[in-house]
């Protein structure tokens, strides 16, 4: 397209950024009118999309890392056909819109993942472009190239700032993630002032240290900007372009200043700026006839490229109709049936995160879409399973990926291979190195991505690694967190019962929180135990008295405490229910009356075991019941002497529920 007509795209871009903050008296208007003219190359020029269908599977995936500047994307999606009229543009940041403060995956059609959160985007677009390469490898034979698209971000200084960036990019660069292409909007101006009151290095020396491949450019200049990305295409490695921009470009006071970045323009400087861009300054959301002529005609293009992929398909599975039916397999991340059959585990003792480990390996094989990892702990995590291979530069169709120790990018490229599709992916650490992967947690709660979290060494349990490794508030803190799920099973068999409700699980992400020590598998037919299958319901009566008088409520390895503890008090003559709640979150899910059958109001005499915080617990014991927990850190040591000193044994446990009963 004629450089000119790219202008005309570019300042129309800037005018609906201009009116959409000025109408919310709300936004950052700096960014947008600073990137418009990269924004108006890549759309036009490069992206391979199509607006009638933002789903299709080989689309080119566009990142707005810098969130914040979200009247770009907006203007975008508009401009080239998403279903996004323009009155929701006039609506921005107003209750109801789909043209939300920071844009939002699931809320806006076109957008591929909610950003905001600096460093989040370009993090989940290392996943993007990781599960791209992934398939490739797996399903691209002969002339079928089924998967084979770009993954392009646009990123700010405060992104590339962000600890969580260098993570993923180290990690994107070790692996040579070809088909990520960033576009840093280098404007020099963060919200203080001039980056240098706090960011002085020298960034593309840094990202190629990583081993990118990294550019300046003039990100004002058309043939600069589409010669940059060229470029990059070609590329054997992923790319970053510095594009030197001019934040609030064409504001005539604005300009190149900090007062630009998170503020309306003002009426009368956003008349002055759209004057010297040659837009109308008394219309608001002006967009000239062939300007959107232009922006349409680039965005249909894409309907033609996915009805030549979809034909591709066809052949593709008459030509090889396994493999074919593996990669639908995976683009509808199916469970085949039958993959998570797998017998019980016979009575015994087993930890959990072994049992975890002995699951992967009956079912990892028979899920195609399932992928996994561990950031450095994998013979800790038990993550590897038997028949997986490691993804590497040899061998990219490998399933199961070294993060290295890079908690918090793991978590953001996993939502990142979420959010890409084609894959189902899951990955441990220490349950403690969730204070680290926390943002990217929430991130994929607030999404409802299907990934699973394998968190071992669950507590003090662990032992000798001493406080630091020993998690105490995480459950509770986790536990507060909407449409996160927690499972913490009390044995084997309930292991394998959190696997299957994981991975059933399509609307959120799942933590499995797993031992280190081993804890009991009790033949639960020969004691009449509830069979394990009733963990499903997140909390459950594992076993009772008749006329009970007393409930204990456990989860995990305190189970098998709370036990020892009923035993004890039945020699007292007391009849206790024990109920085992792997899941307080599912539990709380369950009908009305299903709760109350397994906490009846009759009975308010409730003492709760768990070794963690016991803030979470009142609900379920309420004010006239009590827990023993840990409302303290731990200490180095033997895990039994732990557990005798901090008080979680049966014989404290009895004493404490005795106390109850009147």
């Amino acid at each position: 397209m004629k450089n000119q007509n790219l202008k005309k795209i570019a300042n129309t871009i800037r005018g609906l950024a201009i009116d959409g903050v000025e109408a919310a008296n709300s936004g950052h208007p700096g960014m947008p009118l600073g990137m418009a003219d990269v924004a108006a190359v890549l759309w036009t020029e490069f992206l391979q999309h199509n607006p009638a269908n933002p789903e299709w599977a080989d689309r080119d995936r566009f990142v707005l890392s810098a969130g914040h500047g979200s009247m770009l994307i907006y203007s975008l999606l508009h401009l080239y056909g998403y279903d996004l009229p323009l009155d929701e543009l006039k609506n921005f940041r107003q209750w109801g819109s789909r043209t939300a403060g920071h844009p939002e995956y699931g809320h806006t059609p076109g957008v591929e993942t909610t950003t905001g959160p600096l460093g989040q985007g370009i993090s989940n677009a290392v996943g993007m472009a990781l599960a791209e390469k992934m398939l490739a490898a797996r399903f691209n034979k002969g002339p079928y190239k089924m998967v084979n698209h770009h993954t392009y971000v646009i990123a700010s200084d405060g992104d590339l700032q962000e600890g969580i960036s260098h993570e993923a990019c180290s990690f994107a660069g070790h692996n040579r993630l070809s088909k990520l292409i960033v576009l840093y909007d280098d404007n020099h101006i963060s919200i203080d002032g001039e980056t240098d009151l706090s960011f002085s290095e020298n960034v593309l020396k840094r990202f190629t240290a990583y081993g990118w491949n990294a550019q300046r450019i003039d990100g004002h200049n058309y043939d600069a900007i589409r010669a940059a990305i060229t470029l990059a295409q070609a590329s054997d490695k992923p790319s970053i372009i510095a594009c030197r921009t001019v934040i609030g470009f064409g504001s005539p006071n604005k300009a190149g200043s900090e007062e630009s970045h998170g503020a309306p323009l003002g009426k009368e400087e956003a008349a002055l700026t759209k004057k010297k861009l040659g837009l109308p300054a008394d219309k608001s959301f002006f967009i000239a006839d062939e300007v959107l002529k232009m922006t349409r005609k680039a965005g249909s293009e894409g309907a033609k490229a996915e009805r030549r992929w979809h034909d591709l398909l066809a052949k593709y599975q008459a030509a090889r109709p396994e493999l074919s039916a593996a990669f639908r397999s995976c683009l509808n991340n199916e469970i085949p049936a039958g993959a998570l059959d797998m017998p019980e585990f016979p009575a015994g003792k087993m930890a959990t995160r072994i049992a975890s480990g002995k699951v992967l390996d009956a079912i990892a094989g028979k899920i195609p879409a399932l992928v996994g990892g561990s950031a450095d702990l994998t013979p800790s995590n038990k993550t590897f399973a038997k028949g997986q291979t490691a993804f590497s530069l040899k061998n990219p169709a490998g399933q199961y990926i070294h993060y290295g120790v890079r908690e918090h990018g793991m978590a953001a490229i996993m939502n990142g291979m979420a959010l890409h599709g084609g894959v189902i992916p899951y990955s441990g650490t220490f349950f403690v190195f969730t204070d680290y992967m926390r943002p990217s947690i929430r991130l994929a709660a607030l999404m409802g991505l299907r990934v699973i979290y394998v968190l071992t060494h669950d507590s003090i349990g662990l032992g000798e690694d001493g406080p630091t490794h020993q998690p105490i508030e995480h459950l509770a803190s986790l536990r507060a967190m909407p449409n996160l799920s927690l499972i913490r099973p009390m044995d084997a068999n309930e292991t394998l019962v959190a696997w299957k409700m994981a991975l059933a699980r399509t609307d959120g992400p799942t933590g499995l929180v797993l031992t280190r020590q081993n804890l009991a598998n009790p033949d639960r037919a020969a004691l009449g135990m509830a069979p394990a299958a009733e963990a499903q319901k997140g909390g459950y009566v594992l076993t009772e008295d008749k006329d009970f008088k007393l409930i204990l409520i456990a989860s995990g390895s305190e189970v098998e405490i709370a036990l020892g503890a009923k035993a004890i008090l039945n020699q007292k003559k007391i009849a206790v229910r024990v109920v085992s709640m792997p899941g307080t979150d599912v539990f709380d899910r369950q009908p009305a009356a299903y709760r109350e059958s397994v906490l009846p109001k009759s009975c308010t005499a409730r003492l709760a075991v768990e070794a963690g915080a016991g803030l979470g617990w009142y609900k379920y014991v309420g004010l006239d019941g009590g827990i023993v927990g840990l409302d303290h850190f731990g200490a180095s040591a033997p895990y039994e002497q732990l557990y005798e000193k901090f008080g979680l044994t049966a014989e404290n446990v009895a004493e404490k529920a005795a106390a109850l009963v009147r």
